[in-house]
């Protein structure tokens, strides 16, 4: 079935469906991408955002479904006819060359006074100038992915697309160099297309997060909505932190959870029985005595993370289930303390059946 590009839209996908023999790699993935967007593909190992990206790029050719950049249809196109721009997780530099030379690779065609213009460009936008006599091998990490930054954005692509450019940095550099990648894709204005499995990474820089799981997004949307109310149980887990409780419905407003009588939000799911998913720092500990679903709770276990403390506890009617709640360190009861009052606001109450 053939589809049309999304209105407005600067890249979009329909239907792509992938497989590597008996195993599906993609299962009709659809998604549009708007111009000067940066869009992260988060997931683990195997869920299929690498292999998105690379029919993208036209480096692995889809089973089925189309591909647009603008009203273009790019699906049946070899990767030099696409007008992308590309950033490996190795970052793939010639080591024989040059960072000039790395750079001018894809200005073929071009003047030799007009690709020194772009090279000289290039490097004062990844602020390496000085360092175009230079090869890979003198340079550190941070510098060679500024490299490759630089030879993929030469061209002026329309579109870049990056696959882990920040797995091989240590975590100190891949948060300095995140965000000077954002602040330089906004200053551009290039429609972006990130691949990652941090998840920190994607919160960072994405405008909106694909999350795949299996071959498939299970959600699409801010990193706020992703995090506020994940659309599936796995990207509430796989996203953040967060508790889960077991219940059945009471009545059309409540849930069971062990000895409590829990109330849910006017507009949670409405189905019988599943889990409760709540995120840490929703969970108000010794809170005023009218907060809704307050407990009397035991203390398991504290945790210092500097602004913050992390608690493990246990509500007394519900024994044996280890939940998690942060909270500001002078609010943080002691370990060992007498039983503690906890509140799970109904609003922080999310229902999957």
């Amino acid at each position: 079935m053939n589809h049309s590009p999304v209105p407005g839209a600067h890249m979009s996908v329909h239907g792509i469906h992938k497989r590597f023999g008996a195993f599906t790699a993609l299962n009709e993935v659809s998604l549009d991408v708007a111009a000067g967007e940066l869009v992260c593909l988060l997931g683990p190992s195997g869920c299929g955002k690498t292999t998105l990206l690379r029919c993208i790029a036209g480096l692995e050719r889809q089973d089925r479904g189309q591909l647009y950049i603008g009203d273009r249809d790019i699906s049946s196109l070899p990767p030099q006819a696409r007008d992308y721009g590309i950033l490996f997780q190795s970052y793939a530099l010639f080591p024989n060359l040059s960072v000039e030379a790395n750079i001018a690779y894809g200005l073929s065609g071009q003047s030799r006074d007009q690709v020194r213009k772009r090279v000289g460009d290039m490097l004062e936008l990844v602020g390496l100038l000085g360092s175009e006599k230079k090869f890979p091998g003198q340079l550190s990490g941070g510098q060679q992915q500024r490299v490759a930054l630089a030879r993929a954005l030469a061209p002026a692509p329309s579109l870049l697309l990056l696959d882990e450019p920040m797995s091989a940095l240590d975590a100190r550099v891949r948060e300095h160099l995140c965000t000077e990648l954002r602040q330089l894709q906004r200053q551009l204005g290039i429609t972006t297309l990130m691949v990652t499995h941090n998840q920190d990474e994607a919160m960072l820089m994405a405008d909106r997060i694909a999350v795949m799981n299996n071959g498939q997004v299970e959600q699409y949307a801010t990193a706020q909505e992703i995090y506020d109310k994940p659309a599936t149980p796995f990207v509430a887990e796989f996203v953040g932190q967060g508790n889960w409780l077991p219940f059945q419905r009471s009545s059309d407003s409540h849930a069971r959870v062990g000895e409590m009588n829990m109330r849910l939000a006017p507009d949670a799911n409405r189905a019988n029985s599943g889990r409760l998913f709540c995120r840490p720092e929703a969970i108000s500990v010794n809170p005023p005595v009218h907060e809704e679903n307050l407990f009397p709770a035991r203390v398991r276990e504290i945790t210092f993370l500097g602004n913050r403390c992390r608690m493990s506890f246990e509500f007394n009617q519900f024994p044996g289930h280890a939940l998690l709640a942060e909270v500001a360190p002078e609010s943080m009861p002691r370990l060992g303390s007498p039983d503690i009052w906890v509140a799970l606001p109904p609003r922080s109450l999310q229902v999957f059946a």
